[in-house]
């Protein structure tokens, strides 16, 4: 089924191709500058840090139901193995199977495409099977440190947890920037909090995987007007699920990864850190979330960090 007219529509008012020239693939990281860090620095106040990542393990986020998104399997392959002979060092080595996807993650601006395109009008058979990401692997984020603001939208709208209906739109970030108490500027990292990590930490990952509240289709422009470097938030699917408009299918990530070439990342808990910024009013702070380098890939783990 062909996507609608007012997809069409939006992905021209987002769309980044170009901006950073024709050879560009880090998409809205590039609004990342040194200014922007310096400025990032200075919300440091108390150097509290906030872990954001789920643990990586077998017993994981995910049921089978996106195949081939497996939870890590873990295994030895030596313990206490004395290498140079009896009575000498001896060390463990472990290896991770995994998918890139499972747990807390960035997806890369690879993760999606549509029209047969990805990020900056490339084609989308340059990604391969056996190659992976031609362009825009995630080797090319190197460095993503910048200022985070929690956009707290479920606290803002006086729930715990948001329905699992409710699409985010431009009114609900409105909402929750309001209640920051701070105006988002080019280079932030928004984190964007529905509750629904409530479901997994409580032990129900069914429920916390689908249906899921998420961002509409509506939300990225919002992000766009505002130079927004990169988006994340505490579910599985990042936008609605089922889609607000029937039949299209992660529109959300279409716009996001390749009309405006920004990453999104998806399960990060933000418990603790919500907690703490409803304690103290602050809901800015410096955010450490730089994914794993491997090449070639279209999304990564990562163990973001943030610093009040």
């Amino acid at each position: 089924m062909p996507l609608p007219q007012e997809f069409h529509d939006i992905a021209k008012r987002v769309n980044n191709w170009g901006r950073w020239g024709a050879s560009d693939e880090i998409g809205t990281l590039n609004l990342i500058t040194d200014e922007a860090v310096r400025s990032a620095a200075a919300a440091v106040r108390t150097g509290r840090r906030f872990p954001l990542a789920l643990p990586l393990q077998q017993d994981g986020i995910q049921t089978g139901v996106i195949p081939g998104r497996v939870n890590p399997l873990h295994t030895m392959v030596a313990v206490n193995l004395e290498m140079f002979g009896s009575g000498t060092v001896a060390t463990s080595d472990d290896i991770v199977t995994t998918a890139l996807q499972a747990a807390t993650h960035w997806d890369g601006l690879t993760h999606a495409s549509h029209s047969g395109r990805i990020y900056n009008g490339r084609p989308a058979d340059s990604i391969t099977a056996h190659g992976g990401s031609e362009f825009s692997g995630m080797e090319k984020i190197t460095n993503v440190l910048s200022r985070g603001v929690l956009l707290d939208v479920a606290r803002a709208l006086g729930a715990d947890r948001l329905p699992v209906d409710h699409a985010i739109g431009p009114d609900d970030l409105d909402a929750a920037e309001e209640l920051a108490s701070t105006r988002i500027r080019p280079g932030d990292i928004v984190l964007v909090r529905t509750g629904q990590m409530r479901h997994y930490l409580a032990g129900d990952k069914h429920s916390y995987g689908y249906p899921s509240p998420g961002l509409s289709i509506r939300a990225p422009e919002w992000f766009h007007t505002r130079n927004v470097a990169a988006v994340a938030n505490d579910t599985l699917t990042f936008e609605i699920f089922p889609p607000e408009i029937e039949n299209l299918w992660m529109p959300v990530h279409a716009l996001h990864l390749v009309e405006m070439g920004m990453p999104q990342g998806q399960n990060w808990n933000l418990e603790e850190l919500a907690a703490a910024c409803a304690d103290d009013g602050k809901y800015a702070f410096l955010l450490s979330a730089t994914p794993e380098p491997f090449t070639g890939a279209t999304g990564s783990p990562v163990a973001p960090v943030a610093v009040k």
